[in-house]
């Protein structure tokens, strides 16, 4: 599938709040990781891939986000006047997405990686035929920064399931058909995960490098560390 470029949602609307004083005066995309904001690194990811387009939401400091991003070729999703969650968020986003059906990127910017794009591992492992969703997937052991446990285990099919020793990275292609399934305005992605596991259709890359939770203060130096010229 490496010939099919899909559009990209980067989740950039959060408040940051385990960010504390870093996210009073702007949103967490706008911390700097290695001298750059945690948004340019996801947009290095994405533009990679050569999507159609790159659609970025924005709720909390959102002005700050959008001047950033101003000469850019990312469009914005403003959510106002509340925040949708990630899965509100997306369905918000596909008039500029260009899509009602997908398959499109989503990606978490609060993260780094080492390691290969995990966007072209994910456009490379696609099967529509199988799968809904494919979400890369970190073994805990290959991880830095993470508190608490894993998120999901695979079958010997790579289905994935709930509980077990892989985290989620905060990158996935999916499609956003059944967004509509949803009838809540505010929630979350992990709702049509759910879907999608109950019909057998959603599925895991094992990303092969390493990869860093930014989302407290503390994530920024081991993050710096984790991407710092070896």
């Amino acid at each position: 599938m490496a010939d099919i470029a899909y559009p990209v949602m980067i989740f950039a609307a959060g408040f940051g709040t385990r960010m504390r004083h870093l996210t009073k005066h702007q949103p967490k995309p706008m911390i700097p990781v290695a001298g750059r904001p945690l948004i340019d690194h996801a947009l290095d990811l994405a533009r990679e891939v050569t999507p159609p387009v790159i659609v970025a939401n924005s709720h909390y400091k959102s002005d700050v986000l959008a001047d950033h991003l101003a000469n850019s070729e990312v469009a914005i999703s403003r959510e106002d006047p509340q925040i949708l969650d990630t899965g509100g968020g997306l369905r918000h986003a596909l008039p500029l997405l260009g899509t009602q059906s997908g398959p499109v990127y989503t990606v978490n910017p609060d993260v780094v990686w080492r390691g290969p794009n995990p966007l072209c591992l994910l456009r490379d492992a696609w099967d529509p035929a199988r799968m809904d969703a494919l979400l890369t997937c970190i073994p805990i052991s290959r991880t830095v920064g993470r508190s608490g446990g894993g998120d999901f285990h695979t079958d010997e099919d790579g289905r994935l399931h709930r509980g077990g020793d892989l985290v989620y990275g905060g990158v996935q292609l999916l499609r956003t058909n059944r967004l509509d399934e949803v009838n809540e305005t505010v929630f979350s992605l992990n709702t049509l995960w759910d879907l999608m596991a109950d019909e057998g259709r959603l599925f895991a890359l094992e990303y092969p490098g390493h990869w860093c939770d930014v989302g407290t203060p503390e994530g920024i130096p081991l993050a710096e560390d984790l991407i710092a010229p070896r």
